[in-house]
């Protein structure tokens, strides 16, 4: 009875605000959990749990030596956490400036240039879907990048501008066996082949198939440093695949694929196994 006479007088003292308080708490502490079990820092933070625990046993026993150095490591280790973290908290604040809040930013709310993206995007695909169907055809391996929210400016500093119109005898003669730019990935930004040979950052993920080589290696990589999606022309099965949010999903019928390429680029990602993408206005069609 004293038990529960308590409980109730703890929850008299409880607001709504307390009630937000804790929710938004156990939000960033539930994200924060599955940011770090999804990347390397999950063995750092394992690392750090450990040093925790010897830094408890040196003060109960009483290792002065033992406690004076860790007390000094974790003085300084705000400065260190920065630089080995740096990496996941550079993604988050991505993952931040992607989200959903921006969705309703006045900016991003005109419906002329969403009519204007969204033929251009369905052009594009199009080109696309009939480039990479003739590359898987000829067995030549193909990655191909479309730039959205975020800015591919670094990846693009890495390869050899083109700004040319997008056609399909292009695309095929960028990862033409023989042709300078075939290695590294093609960039589409504002609807143009923007620029060519571009070197993406390989995926870290450790649960990563190793039947895949390390164009899928890359396409993963780079759509989980950004927004970007990103296709994939196997060079040895011919296989066309798409990277999205870490998320690689391969196909057979071609017809899919567009639809769901055109999908994704448009903002429909629910639909098809992509959750959480948004389109390069942030906000959903009236339709969906």
């Amino acid at each position: 009875m004293d038990v529960l006479s308590a409980l109730k007088s703890l929850l008299r003292t409880i607001s709504i605000q307390d009630v937000l308080d804790i929710g938004i708490v156990a939000f960033l502490i539930y994200h924060l959990i599955k940011i770090i079990r999804e990347s390397r820092a999950g063995q750092l933070v394992k690392g750090i749990i450990i040093i925790l625990c010897g830094y408890f046993l040196a003060c109960w026993f009483n290792f002065r030596m033992l406690g004076m150095i860790l007390s000094n490591f974790f003085q300084f280790s705000v400065f260190g956490l920065l630089i080995v973290f740096q990496p996941e908290l550079r993604r988050v604040l991505e993952q931040i400036g992607r989200s959903k809040i921006f969705r309703y930013w006045p900016l991003a709310n005109i419906s002329g240039a969403e009519e204007a993206y969204s033929k251009t995007c369905k052009k594009v695909v199009n080109i696309t879907a009939d480039s990479v169907v003739s590359l898987s055809e000829e067995r030549m391996g193909a990655l191909i990048v479309f730039e959205r929210k975020t800015k591919l400016g670094e990846v693009i500093n890495t390869g050899t501008i083109i700004k040319a119109a997008p056609s399909v005898p292009m695309i095929c003669n960028v990862f033409y066996t023989k042709a300078p730019l075939h290695d590294g990935a093609l960039i589409i930004k504002e609807g143009l082949l923007y620029a060519g040979g571009c070197i993406l950052p390989l995926t870290k993920s450790s649960h990563i198939s190793r039947d895949l080589g390390t164009r899928h290696r890359a396409a993963m990589g780079m759509s989980e440093n950004s927004d970007a999606v990103v296709v994939v022309v196997s060079e040895e099965t011919g296989r066309i695949s798409i990277a999205v949010n870490g998320i690689l999903k391969s196909y057979v019928d071609m017809e899919m694929f567009r639809v769901e390429l055109e999908e994704i680029l448009i903002d429909r990602p629910e639909s098809i196994g992509y959750p959480g993408v948004l389109s390069p206005f942030g906000r959903r069609r009236k339709s969906d």
